[in-house]
C-alpha cells in the first residue's frame, strides 16, 4: 500500500466577486481531483483548534496527525531546524521576515507594502540578513538566512512572553504601529526591527533594486516565536516510512523533526512559478526508494490568497492537477494498492488575505474501495456531505489505518 497527501496550502476559500461569487475551488478546472471526488470520500475537517492561530505551522502539524495542543511549540524553531539550525533547550527563535515598508518617517507610521519584499530572492536576501547579522548578531542574537523572505533569528536565553508579534501577512496594506508588541520583553527585538529600517534601507543591493523598479527589502520583521519543538517520529506512531516534499523551511522542519524524509527539489519555490512537475517526480523516487507516504505540500494557491489574486489561485489548483496529479496517479496505478487525500491546511480567502479556522473540504480516494462520491469537490459540496472531523489528527488516523 502506498499513501499520497497533497496538500494545496490555503487552496479553501469564501465567495470572490471577482470570480462571479464563485470560490477558486468552484471555478478551476481539475479534472483529475474531481475524478477521484465521484468515486472517494469527501466532507470537511476542522485543522486548527478554536484556542490556536491558523497558521500553515499549527493546521499542517494537524493534518499529518500530530495534535497542534499538545506538541506545538511555534512556528519559527520548526524552520530553524530546516535550515540546520542547532538548538538548545534555552534557545527562544523568532521567524524574520525581509519586508517592504513604505518611507514615513517614524516606523509606527509606514505601512506593511509587501511581507515578502518584491518576492525577493534567496540570493539577495542571503547578502541582507548577512548585513543584519553583522550589525545585530552577538551572543545573545543570531540571525540565519533562510529562503526567499523567509528567514530566522535565534535568542540564547530568551522568552517567548512578548505579547503580540504579528505576522507581516496578517497587515498588507496597513499602519503597522497598532501591530508592533509593546511588551517589555520585546523591546529588544522591536528595537532591532526600527534600527534595520536605517541599515537596510540605504544598503547597496537595496539601491540597486529601486534602481531597477523593484521593491527594497527595507526592514527585517519578527514574529512567530519558538522553543525546541519535540514531536513523535512518524514511523513509530504509524508504522510507515514517510517523506514530506516541500519548498517551505516550515514543512522541511516538521519533517525532519518526525523522522522523515525532506528531499530537495529543484526550482521549487512556493510560488506559483514553482516546479509542480518536478514536486511530483519527486514524489515518485520516494515511492520507488521503499517509502510508504509522501506527502507533498504546494504553497502557491497560498501564495495567491495573500496577495489578492483570484485568477492566479484558481491557475495554481488546476496547475497542481494537470503537472502534479497527472504524474503521481500514473506511477500509483502501478501498485496493487494506493491511498491519495487531497486538502487544504486551512483557507486563505481573497477578501481578507491571510488564514482562516474555518474547517476545510478533504477527499480520500483508495484504489481497492471506491465509492460514491460527489461530482465536484468544493467547499459546498463537502458541507453537503454531512462527513466532519472536528480533529486533523483523527482524519489522518482514518487515512492511514481504516
Amino acid at each position: 500500500m502506498k499513501y499520497c497527501v497533497v496538500l494545496y496550502d490555503g487552496m479553501a476559500d469564501y465567495p470572490v466577486d471577482a470570480l462571479n461569487g464563485k470560490t477558486p475551488m468552484e471555478v478551476a478546472n481539475k479534472p483529475l481531483f474531481d475524478r477521484m471526488g465521484m468515486k472517494g470520500e469527501v466532507g470537511l475537517v476542522k485543522t486548527v483548534d478554536d484556542s490556536l492561530k491558523p497558521g500553515s505551522d499549527v493546521a499542517n502539524l494537524s493534518v499529518l496527525g500530530y495534535d497542534p495542543t499538545k506538541s506545538y511549540t511555534g512556528r519559527s524553531p520548526l524552520e530553524a531546524v530546516s535550515i540546520g539550525v542547532k538548538l538548545l533547550d534555552t534557545d527562544v527563535t523568532l521567524r524574520c521576515n525581509l519586508v517592504t515598508l513604505s518611507d514615513e518617517e517614524k516606523y509606527e507610521d509606514k505601512t506593511m507594502v509587501d511581507y515578502s519584499a518584491g518576492d525577493i530572492s534567496t540570493e539577495d536576501a542571503a547578502v541582507l540578513i548577512k548585513a543584519v547579522e553583522e550589525h545585530f548578531g552577538n551572543d545573545i542574537f543570531t540571525f540565519y538566512p533562510g529562503v526567499a523572505y523567509r528567514h530566522c533569528l535565534t535568542w540564547h536565553g530568551g522568552t517567548t512572553n512578548l505579547g503580540n508579534m504579528t505576522p507581516p501577512h496578517d497587515i498588507s496594506g496597513r499602519v503597522v504601529g497598532s501591530y508592533l508588541s509593546d511588551s517589555e520583553n520585546a523591546k529588544d527585538l522591536i528595537k532591532m526591527m526600527k534600527e534595520s529600517y536605517d541599515l537596510l534601507s540605504k544598503h547597496p543591493l537595496n539601491l540597486e533594486r529601486v534602481k531597477k523598479g523593484l521593491r527594497p527589502a527595507n526592514s527585517i520583521w519578527l514574529w512567530g516565536e519558538g522553543t525546541k519543538p519535540q514531536l513523535d517520529n512518524f514511523y513509530e506512531k504509524y508504522g510507515l516510512k514517510g517523506s514530506i516534499i516541500s519548498a517551505v523551511d516550515l514543512l522541511k522542519g516538521i519533517g525532519i523533526c518526525a523522522g522523515m524524509n525532506t528531499p530537495e527539489v529543484e526550482g521549487a519555490t512556493g510560488y506559483i512559478d514553482t516546479n509542480f512537475k518536478g514536486k511530483a517526480e519527486c514524489a515518485v523516487s520516494e515511492w520507488e526508494k521503499g517509502q510508504d507516504f509522501v506527502y507533498i505540500h504546494i504553497e502557491a494557491p497560498d501564495e495567491c490568497g495573500h496577495r489578492n489574486e483570484p485568477e492566479n489561485k484558481v491557475r495554481s489548483i488546476e496547475l497542481i492537477d494537470e503537472q502534479v496529479l497527472t504524474v503521481v496517479l500514473e506511477a500509483l496505478e502501478k501498485y496493487d494498492d494506493y491511498k491519495v487525500m487531497i486538502l487544504p491546511d486551512h483557507p486563505t480567502p481573497i477578501k481578507t488575505n491571510t488564514h482562516a479556522r474555518d474547517a476545510v473540504p478533504y477527499m480520500i480516494y483508495h484504489k481497492n474501495k471506491e465509492i460514491e462520491g460527489v461530482a465536484t469537490v468544493t467547499e459546498n459540496t463537502a458541507k453537503q456531505t454531512g462527513n466532519y472531523y472536528s480533529k486533523g489528527t483523527d482524519l489522518m488516523e482514518h487515512f492511514i489505518k481504516d
